[in-house]
């Protein structure tokens, strides 16, 4: 099934018919090629003896998508759905952090496109796709600025109400975020601006590979993969 026959299928559906239809194709393969190989994205810090500590984490070159290269379209998904997807492929969700460095590495570099109506409906999450490769115009590469990432944060676990979602980026092409972090919507709320990004949860530092988990645990290394106070929420 390609891009375009999936939102047709789905297109009146509301988020709980459509995303057990969209786990299923996902699970099942149907992904454009382009998504799986990832891209290396470099960070570092400074420890506090002076040396520098490099790292390297491996990202999705663009958002999930079901189809394929000739015929796919990007699905936003909620959390619970992309956890068992990142689940599956060894992967994680990133951080605030990660979605700066992400955009800031990235190749292909668009203007954010806001759309208001019918936000949370299937026939605009395909229309914003087709504005996006309107935009795109063929160009390859690591993608970014186009859509607010799902993202792990402390700031979950530590709302006053349960069952949250958290969302940020979204840069303008001035590098700044439409999206700061927010915790807002319940999280079954999906909409056509939220995307997954896919990042291996086997992180390279210092020419160690870590686990992400260990990574966030580590008192000096968890500032290479976030920027909050708290970096103890690592899945949904």
């Amino acid at each position: 099934m390609g891009g375009t026959a999936f939102y047709k299928q789905v297109d009146s559906m509301q988020w709980n018919t459509r995303e057990p239809l969209a786990l299923h194709e996902i699970l099942s393969g149907n992904i454009p090629a382009f998504l799986h190989k990832f891209v290396p994205v470099k960070t570092s810090i400074t420890g506090s003896d002076g040396k520098k500590i490099t790292a390297i984490y491996y990202v999705a070159p663009d958002y999930l998508s079901i189809g394929s290269g000739e015929d796919f379209a990007r699905v936003p998904l909620t959390p619970m759905t992309a956890q068992r997807i990142a689940d599956s492929l060894h992967c994680f969700l990133p951080t605030r952090k990660m979605v700066n460095d992400i955009y800031l590495q990235s190749k292909v570099k668009l203007e954010p496109m806001p759309l208001y109506a019918h936000r949370d409906s299937a026939i605009i999450f395909w229309h914003h796709h087709l504005i996006i490769e309107g935009q795109r115009k063929g160009r390859k590469g690591l993608i970014a600025g186009i859509k607010k990432d799902v993202v792990i944060s402390g700031k979950i676990s530590r709302d006053p109400k349960p069952s949250r979602v958290a969302i940020y980026g979204w840069h303008k092409m001035d590098g700044k975020p439409i999206q700061p972090l927010y915790t807002g919507h319940v999280n079954w709320y999906v909409d056509y601006s939220h995307g997954i990004r896919l990042i291996y949860r086997k992180i390279r530092v210092d020419g160690r590979w870590m686990d992400y988990t260990e990574v966030l645990q580590h008192p000096v290394y968890k500032t290479l993969l976030c920027d909050e106070d708290n970096c103890d929420f690592f899945t949904y």
